[in-house]
């Protein structure tokens, strides 16, 4: 009898063993895990996705129902597709302001050559030539190119909103940072790899990464320039 319970109690606690793993090993306990811990660091962070593309959901019904957007970007490729698209289209109730910073892409160019000097590129070209060491289609003035073309949509896209603003910055190209009056989403680039397919963090207000992602996003506000047409790379 003795062995017979002994079996039962080892086999129940196995299987508790068993999924409690399995438990801890799934997407959302770690998101739940992280949040605990978040709050009671008073970081915030709600959740970490592997890739920036895996947080488009979250991040679309985030910008449906926000009152206010700021939007720091190191291309702004995203801004003309889907999860955008209905700030620029109408659909639903817009954010009562918007401010978008994309990186200046009028100051000196990359020339192309492995030896050019700091003063010869700006930081919008020193990210593409990161992106150069893994993308073969990424050639001298291609990002600067790529910039000016969601500029240019933007825009025209925007055109006669008041609510809305864009303004071109001249910093590191290293975060993407997308804040609402909830929650901010801050990709963190990583070396010679896109963007889309970096790490990025979903904060909510109550945190510290929630208000140090405004304080980036205000620090390069007040810095960047207002664009009174569009500028042409190597001006």
């Amino acid at each position: 009898m003795t062995e017979f319970i002994l079996g039962i109690t080892s086999s129940l606690v196995a299987t508790g063993a068993a999924l409690g793993l399995g438990w801890l090993l799934s997407r959302r306990a770690r998101w739940w895990l992280l949040a605990v811990v978040s709050g009671l660091s008073g970081l915030g962070a709600l959740r970490v996705h592997r890739h920036q593309d895996d947080a488009k959901p979250a991040l679309s019904e985030e910008i449906g129902r926000a009152r206010w957007l700021r939007v720091m970007v190191g291309r702004g490729n995203e801004l003309t597709r889907d999860g955008f698209a209905p700030l620029w289209t109408g659909g639903g109730r817009p954010p009562d302001s918007v401010r978008v910073l994309l990186p200046d892409p009028s100051r000196p160019a990359y020339g192309g050559s492995p030896g050019a000097s700091d003063a010869e590129e700006n930081w919008l070209a020193r990210r593409e030539r990161e992106l150069m060491e893994v993308d073969p289609g990424f050639g001298p003035g291609l990002l600067s190119e790529q910039v000016l073309a969601n500029f240019r949509y933007l825009a025209e896209a925007t055109r006669g909103a008041e609510n809305t603003e864009i303004r071109f910055y001249d910093l590191p190209n290293l975060y993407r940072i997308i804040a609402t009056d909830n929650t901010a989403f801050i990709t963190l680039y990583e070396s010679a790899v896109h963007g889309r397919h970096s790490p990025c963090i979903v904060a909510h207000r109550s945190g510290s990464l929630y208000d140090f992602a405004l304080r980036i996003f205000d620090t390069a506000w007040d810095s960047a320039r207002a664009p009174g047409s569009a500028p042409s790379p190597g001006s």
